[in-house]
């Protein structure tokens, strides 16, 4: 599929998102510490880091899932763990996999929200909910269930049920993850192109570095549950820290494979 969208009605007013001394422990078990950082108004900012390093949770935090132990996030002027700001910003997140209702169509899983909320009447239903599959090119898919498409179209038709909700921040977790790597590079090219058209604040999780170093413009590097980095992505392709360089950029050493040090240092 191309990502030369059409022009989008889906363009409003963003938000930006401030982190403040975010902490989150679950009982006795510390996930995330001190954890500080800003996101502009239409920025795409990526939040990166190993497997259990806390992103998901702090994706939870900022999408107010999640109350913070102590610190906060704010979107706008708005407590992000504060049900009252449901009705002044809108949200949408899209989960790693997709969780789409498997009993309902593709199209009927995009009119499903603004159905819930009656934001319009079903013409209008319909004229949002085909223009988003328009321009994710899922037009032919409008009638399929999703047992019936592949992990690529399940995470477009994802963000097309995104696009209806006319968000005013885009938070996306793991986008790419289970896809090859021509679809993952064209999950990367609908972000960056959804956001210079609509200029919604894109914040994405993610392992995928040619995701986050190609279109993000700046990234967190998220460690042990703390921030370990930030800056713009440019920054980050040939960083300083050598534990940062081997995360992004990992060397094959079958010399002295990883597992065997891993085994040794648990001797």
């Amino acid at each position: 599929m191309s990502a030369n969208f059409t022009a989008s009605p889906f363009v409003g007013k963003t938000f930006g998102v401030t982190v403040e001394h975010l902490c989150k422990s679950y009982g006795e078990s510390a996930v995330l510490h001190d954890v500080s950082f800003e996101v502009r108004p239409g920025e795409i900012y990526a939040i990166m880091g190993p497997s259990g390093s806390g992103k998901s949770v702090l994706l939870k935090q900022i999408a107010g899932l999640e109350t913070p132990t102590s610190g906060s996030a704010r979107i706008g002027n708005f407590d992000a763990a504060d049900p009252a700001t449901r009705n002044q910003v809108r949200l949408a997140l899209v989960f790693q996999a997709g969780a789409l209702f498997n009993s309902l169509s593709v199209y009927d899983n995009l009119a499903l929200y603004p159905r819930e909320h009656r934001l319009c009447d079903e013409a209008g239903i319909r004229d949002r909910v085909m223009h988003a599959l328009h321009i994710l090119s899922l037009e032919k898919s409008a009638g399929k269930l999703p047992a019936e498409l592949s992990g690529g179209m399940k995470k477009r038709v994802a963000i097309a049920r995104a696009l209806v909700m006319e968000p005013q921040l885009l938070l996306y977790d793991e986008p790419t993850s289970e896809l090859d790597p021509v679809m993952s590079a064209t999950l990367s090219e609908i972000i960056a192109t959804l956001r210079e058209q609509t200029a919604v604040t894109s914040i994405v999780v993610t392992h995928d570095s040619n995701l986050a170093l190609s279109i993000a413009d700046r990234i967190s590097i998220l460690m042990d549950g703390r921030l370990r980095a930030t800056g713009k992505a440019a920054e980050f392709k040939n960083h300083s820290d050598p534990v940062i360089a081997n995360f992004l950029n990992p060397v094959i050493d079958l010399q002295n494979p990883r597992f065997k040090q891993l085994e040794q240092s648990h001797e």
